[in-house]
């Protein structure tokens, strides 16, 4: 059955389109985002769908595909103040509370969500949600916002109506997102230029490993590693952590507490990092990336201290099988891996990883690869 055929069955009509938004792989530059620094995500050809249509009150009315039959109403949008919705409908609804706190016309909606971003597995399906309800209100609304605005819409109902510190970069991956090339975000200026990822034409693959491990960007570890973030940056003497080079490592352990230290060296060596694979990829191609991928692993195991045995399992079985690079990506704490793959290995990384789990009694991973794609739109 059709999107539109169980919106129909539901809310006894019709939708007045269907709009999609893609989950993202960060191929490089984890927990940059939020200390003004820059990302390399990239939008996946896995997407999530909503089926909208306007409704004439300020009543929302929100129902999903993965998440039974049931529906979560908010009788007064107008009302609505941020934290007031819990769940996965905490998503779709704080964009509509996000656009109405920004002064946009924003009524009631009837609204049918459909996903194929694995949860929990370090994909943005949270960011896929709200990028597809974002699309969907500013062409129903005529709202005539850009990708750039709507993004910063969706990470405002993230951490305002959700309480997930995140920043603007799974956002802005969904909605910027380009078949074939990566977008390089400069967090501070929000300036985002396509980076061209030529992975098939080289040969290459990308493999998703989703441990299955999952995580919720809402706990307190996340919260706690930005906190310290900001620690080193006020420590420093810098407005974010985006300020600070290589260079000044050597004055910040001195500076700082042993553990914060660490934090402020994964950042500041991510970044480096990104700026990096960007000209790698601009010079000679995705290869070439691959010793990058292995150390922002390191980096976020023993550093940043993000990754766990799963993930570590991950990477060290793909490249133990013959990937290239392998490293964690996503906010850690579980979720997914990625490993650079040459085409032809594909099946022999995959089997050597999930012999691995099954060695060490791990539940079976998901794995999978992803390609560049387009980003969020009406898709009927």
């Amino acid at each position: 059955m059709t999107l539109s055929q169980q919106f129909k069955d539901r809310f006894g009509h019709a939708p007045a389109g269907i709009w999609a938004a893609p989950g993202r792989v960060n191929v490089i530059g984890e927990h940059t985002d939020y200390n003004d620094g820059f990302v390399l995500p990239f939008a996946i050809d896995r997407a999530t769908s909503v089926a909208a249509s306007v409704r004439k009150d300020s009543v929302v009315r929100v129902s999903s595909t993965f998440s039974g039959s049931g529906e979560v109403v908010i009788s007064d949008l107008e009302e609505l103040a941020a934290g007031d919705v819990e769940g996965w409908a905490a998503y779709p609804v704080g964009v509509l509370w996000a656009l109405r706190q920004a002064g946009h016309p924003v009524r009631g909606l009837d609204l049918l969500i459909d996903s194929q971003v694995p949860v929990g597995a370090g994909l943005s399906s949270s960011a896929a949600i709200e990028c597809a309800v974002a699309v969907a209100a500013n062409e129903l609304f005529t709202l005539g916002l850009t990708g750039p605005e709507l993004a910063l819409i969706g990470q405002r109902a993230e951490n305002e109506m959700v309480g997930a510190p995140t920043g603007l970069m799974d956002q802005s991956a969904s909605l910027l997102g380009r078949r074939g090339h990566a977008v390089f975000l400069d967090c501070r200026t929000r300036q985002a230029d396509l980076v061209p990822l030529p992975l098939a034409e080289n040969g290459l693959a990308l493999l998703v490993i989703d441990t299955r491990v999952s995580h919720s960007h809402a706990t307190g570890g996340y919260a706690a590693r930005r906190r310290a973030c900001e620690v080193g940056a006020d420590v420093m003497g810098v407005s974010a952590l985006r300020d600070l080079s290589e260079d000044d490592l050597e004055e910040a352990s001195g500076l700082l507490d042993e553990e914060t230290f660490r934090r402020v060296r994964h950042v500041v060596t991510e970044n480096a990092r990104v700026q990096d694979a960007v000209v790698l990829l601009r010079t000679e191609g995705p290869h070439a990336i691959a010793p990058l991928l292995d150390a922002s692993h390191l980096s976020m195991r023993d550093d940043f201290e993000i990754s766990c045995p799963e993930l570590d399992l991950a990477v060290e079985a793909s490249r133990a099988a013959g990937a290239l690079g392998s490293r964690m990506t996503g906010g850690g704490f579980g979720g997914s891996a990625i490993a650079l793959t040459r085409i032809e290995d594909i099946d022999r990384v995959s089997s050597a990883v999930t012999a691995a789990f099954a060695d060490a009694d791990f539940t079976e991973p998901a794995i999978f690869a992803v390609s560049p794609a387009d980003g969020a739109g009406r898709v009927s």
